[in-house]
């Protein structure tokens, strides 16, 4: 998708391209009238189901999942909080004043989905713990970017807009503490936020973080009472009637408890995660990723501002603040995880692509925009070559590095 983006925006079909995303859609009722272009639809609604999943995946991880050893969930918040502090500053520091000071964001967050494909790219080179340490870095770095938005790019605030949030914030509690499992119930509660964030002037993708995290991470059949239910379904060499009844009703018991067996959050998150992943990110690299590559019209210090942020920037913060917290013993390293191997991953936390373009249509004005997508593109190259070579080189250099 980000391809062909790319080859469409560059093309003669490139003005009739962005017509299409600018198309405007909504509804009207009497007076009141609702519409929005199409890319805001992607942008702001189909990403909140994005961050949603993100979210949902992160609260896992740190309640059942292997994030819930304190020590190495503080290794990948390390490096994820250097990660966004460090490159804004090399970025401003290039950048200089002006309007594209207003960009810093663009260069605080790692693209999930090109992270994951440079180590499917990999494969078993890339040890269990690096992908951990990657991954949840990305994830924590989702979360920050879109507390970077909520934070730096929305309007002025709107108190009731944040009354109606709270209101529907207690609502979710409430039906979740009642043991309310409609999915349509939330789903229209997760609307009413999304409007009202967005009355009060705060970015609404920010309703798929507080939605997310407010899931809840409790079974309603524990693992005993499971496999209770799977010993009632045996297959039955006895006559068709009575047993085979009993059997399909013991099925039907058992399907039913199978899936309840799993929590709201990791239930949610299997439903969600092939619509985020081949749906939602293709469309937003089809709306966002049209770099024009027209040498004329680029501001060749944003460029290099961009570009420094992001490939340069992020693998040094990244890398600084683990071993800070490393050596302040608030993180611990993986005993399979060496400092070489962390420091050749961490060149992939500058590909920003997603993230750093979604930022990027909020911060800058649109004489800007194009430079910025140019600088984020040629970063999010470097940074995959760099990471993949890295890794590629100690792999072959030390045969342990990978799974081998």
């Amino acid at each position: 998708a980000t391809i062909c983006a790319i080859t469409i925006a560059n093309s003669p079909w490139s003005a009739s391209y962005a017509a299409f995303w600018h198309t405007q859609i909504g509804v009207s009722v009497g007076g009141v009238e609702y519409t929005r272009s199409v890319k805001h639809w992607i942008n702001d609604g189909l990403m909140s189901l994005f961050f949603f999943t993100v979210a949902l995946e992160l609260k896992r991880e740190l309640v059942v999942g292997e994030l819930q050893d304190f020590r190495i969930a503080a290794l990948s918040l390390a490096g994820a909080l250097g990660g966004m502090l460090v490159p804004p500053m090399l970025y401003l520091a290039a950048a200089g004043g002006g309007p594209a000071a207003h960009g810093w964001g663009t260069v605080t967050a790692t693209d999930t989905a090109f992270l994951v494909g440079c180590m499917a790219v990999l494969g078993r080179r890339v040890p269990l713990s690096l992908r951990l340490f990657l991954l949840s870095l990305a994830i924590f770095d989702d979360v920050g970017a879109i507390l970077v938005v909520a934070i730096g790019y929305s309007g002025a605030i709107n108190w009731l807009g944040i009354a109606l949030v709270v209101v529907g914030m207690l609502l979710v509690y409430l039906l979740s503490k009642i043991g309310v499992r409609s999915v349509a119930a939330y789903l229209g509660i997760g609307v009413f936020i999304w409007l009202a964030l967005e009355l009060a002037g705060i970015h609404p993708t920010l309703t798929g973080i507080i939605l997310g995290f407010m899931a809840s991470t409790r079974r309603w059949v524990s693992d005993s009472r499971l496999q209770a239910i799977l010993q009632d379904v045996r297959p039955s060499s006895a006559g068709k009637q009575g047993p085979a009844k009993l059997t399909r009703a013991n099925l039907k018991r058992a399907q039913i408890a199978t899936k309840e067996a799993l929590s709201p959050v990791e239930q949610l998150e299997a439903a969600l995660h092939p619509w985020v992943a081949y749906m939602v990110m293709p469309l937003f690299a089809l709306a966002n990723a049209d770099v024009a590559w027209r040498s004329g019209d680029l501001d060749f210090s944003l460029v290099t501002a961009t570009v420094l942020g992001l490939a340069f920037g992020k693998p040094l913060g990244v890398i600084l603040f683990s071993a800070i917290a490393v050596r302040g013993r608030l993180a611990a390293l993986p005993a399979d995880l060496s400092w070489s191997v962390l420091v050749g991953g961490s060149f992939l936390t500058g590909i920003g692509f997603t993230m750093a373009l979604f930022i990027a249509e909020l911060a800058y004005e649109p004489g800007l925009l194009g430079s910025a997508k140019v600088g984020i593109t040629i970063a999010s190259i470097i940074s995959a070559a760099a990471g993949i070579g890295a890794l590629l080189a100690l792999s072959r250099s030390r045969p342990d590095v990978g799974l081998r």
